[in-house]
């Protein structure tokens, strides 16, 4: 298959509740007409961004646009034939890293050479919230060692000085190309999907340890009842000063009764209409190893909102 023939691949990563989520639904309802896939590779056995990406629960079902979605389930190359023996026309594929692992293991799949005669990785995408991220982080500097293109989600709730001092710390990192999340300083497709892969190879890893989700620990909760809005929040204040990221999928029951997302980064959470209608509740809640202890909060959540 010659380099006209393959498959366009864009790979987005970023640290935990960035945004990644929010930008491939955008790049897939885009008025581009280009048919997408998008491979999800969610962190903890509840696949909330799936969820949040799709209206259906299939391995692989059609989206808005013409799109597809796959579920990674920890078989990149496995995953990636699927998506393109689906006999449909496929003008590229958006791959979602894991905010809690070095997207190098995702390049290394990539640069499969048997891989390599179907695919070409035109681009890679870090998305980087501009009020909550930790620039020391080890982890956070190996997602950006590799990007391309940086897109800065956010910005409105930092404020100028935050995107500004950012900004400063992005170009110092030898980051100059940077968009935002809006339609007007959003990533054009035909950036994304420029047909102009470059020749890529492994960078070093300079000295960073092993990057992996070890260095976190989740808590995945289902319950199959309607839960009181007013409870459900009191768990999440108790539970969130050991929390880095939470989001789930919940259906409240009583005054505020429907089905909502819940969102948790750092400091910041939001509770929005759900798309689809839920039962229950799915969540997950993730936290640093050693600061938050799963069992405790599965054990609170069943106390709490189990009945």
């Amino acid at each position: 298959m010659s380099g006209a023939d393959t498959v366009p691949v864009v790979l987005v990563t970023g640290a935990l509740g960035a945004g990644k989520t929010t930008f491939i639904n955008g790049l897939l309802a885009g008025d581009h007409g280009r048919a997408l896939a998008a491979v999800v590779n969610d962190f903890g056995a509840i696949n909330i961004d799936e969820s949040l990406l799709s209206a259906g629960g299939r391995p692989v079902y059609g989206l808005k646009n013409g799109c597809i979605c796959c579920s990674l389930q920890g078989d990149l190359l496995r995953t990636i034939r699927l998506v393109l023996s689906i006999g449909r026309p496929l003008h590229g594929i958006v791959i979602e890293a894991s905010g809690v692992s070095d997207p190098r293991g995702i390049l290394e799949a990539l640069l499969d050479p048997v891989l390599g005669e179907a695919i070409r990785l035109d681009s890679i995408v870090a998305v980087v919230d501009a009020e909550e991220h930790d620039a020391g982080d080890p982890l956070w500097q190996a997602q950006l060692r590799l990007a391309d293109f940086v897109v800065v989600s956010k910005a409105e709730a930092a404020g100028p000085d935050a995107v500004r001092a950012l900004g400063e710390r992005l170009a110092g990192m030898g980051k100059q190309v940077v968009f935002g999340t809006s339609a007007d300083d959003g990533v054009p497709p035909e950036v994304l999907f420029s047909g102009l892969a470059r020749d890529r190879h492994l960078p070093p890893r300079a000295g960073d340890p092993h990057l992996d989700d070890g260095n976190f620990v989740t808590c995945e909760w289902m319950a199959a009842a309607p839960v009181a809005l007013d409870r459900f929040q009191s768990v999440i204040q108790q539970l969130a000063p050991a929390l880095v990221r939470a989001k789930g999928l919940l259906s409240v029951r009583g005054r505020a009764e429907g089905s909502y997302v819940f969102q948790l980064v750092g400091r910041r959470a939001s509770l929005q209409r759900a798309p689809r209608p839920v039962e229950g509740v799915e969540i997950v809640l993730i936290g640093r190893t050693g600061n938050f202890d799963a069992a405790a909060a599965r054990a609170l959540l069943e106390r709490e909102l189990g009945d």
